[in-house]
């Protein structure tokens, strides 16, 4: 049976493809937490040769890696075709080579199948992308093929808040499933230590973006190609009736004149260490936490 949460990649890469063009004028969250996740890296003491930007979009977050680590191999890898064209464009100097016959790259790949050699990077970073994989397991099983020993793993992704409202505002609509199931940052912890990476720590933050109408959530959505890819959604168009409900059912949450939009930002790093030979002993901590008990 299938999982109706389980996400169509086809989708995701045509919808993101498509939206690559005007992307950045609509990525404002996406951004804000891009810049928060660079900051993040003066705590990580690494001078990297290879840099995996691991879902890159337009490049935002690669130009960003190439400022702080100039002399670092930067691969872009993406889903989406039309986003790797939209970050080639934005850096006229792709082509440039580095010491060590090393040069930057653009991989049309899904980050559960990574195409790169193994322990080929030193720094494999992914921002607000790994939500649209399937399988945490097998997503960090590849990221800890291909960096190399003493190398990082650093990463957003959203947890289970994002779009609460939304959530329960279709909920009262029909049996569809309308917003992706995010992972707990705890379950995220886990797959980190059992998939061989060492000493993770996540933390948490929540962004509430507001709105003046229900429809300019959605059209922002829209936008940046955040379509329902879910294999349980409506295959259909929401009906005016339908609309008017959900309308109704979102209006219960505005609050001062605004309707919010709550995303929770699960930041995470970790080391690749050895695919641990036994479980940890019942009660150890192998995760530190921060912003969620």
């Amino acid at each position: 049976m299938v999982d109706a949460f389980s996400i169509d990649k086809g989708l995701v890469r045509r919808s993101f493809s498509r939206a690559a063009a005007d992307y950045d004028r609509s990525a404002v969250l996406q951004h804000e937490v891009c810049r928060r996740l660079a900051e993040r890296l003066a705590c990580i003491r690494l001078e990297p040769r290879r840099i995996l930007d691991a879902g890159a979009g337009t490049g935002y977050g690669g130009r960003l890696l190439s400022e702080r680590f100039p002399g670092a191999g930067l691969v872009e890898l993406d889903i989406a075709e039309g986003m790797l064209h939209a970050a080639r464009g934005a850096r006229p100097g792709w082509r440039r080579w580095l010491p060590g016959g090393r040069r930057d790259a653009y991989v049309c790949a899904d980050l559960e199948n990574l195409p790169l050699a193994a322990e080929s990077i030193d720094l494999a970073w992914s921002n607000l992308a790994m939500q649209w994989c399937n399988d945490l397991d097998r997503l960090f099983a590849g990221m800890h093929r291909v960096v190399r020993n003493d190398g990082v793993l650093i990463f957003t992704t959203f947890g289970p808040d994002t779009l609460k409202e939304l959530r329960q505002a279709f909920g009262a609509l029909d049996g569809f499933t309308h917003v992706s199931r995010f992972a707990d940052m705890h379950d995220i912890g886990d797959a980190l230590v059992r998939n061989g990476f060492a000493s993770p720590v996540m933390e948490m933050e929540l962004f509430t973006l507001t709105y003046d109408r229900l429809r300019d959530l959605m059209l922002d959505l829209k936008a940046i190609g955040a379509h329902n890819a879910t294999s349980g959604r409506r295959r259909g168009m929401t009906g005016k009736e339908e609309w008017r409900r959900l309308e109704e059912a979102y209006e219960r949450f505005r609050r001062e004149g605004k309707l919010p939009a709550t995303y929770e930002v699960i930041y995470g790093h970790a080391w690749r260490g050895q695919v641990p030979a036994r479980n940890p002993p019942e009660g150890e901590r192998v995760v530190r936490f921060r912003g969620r008990p």
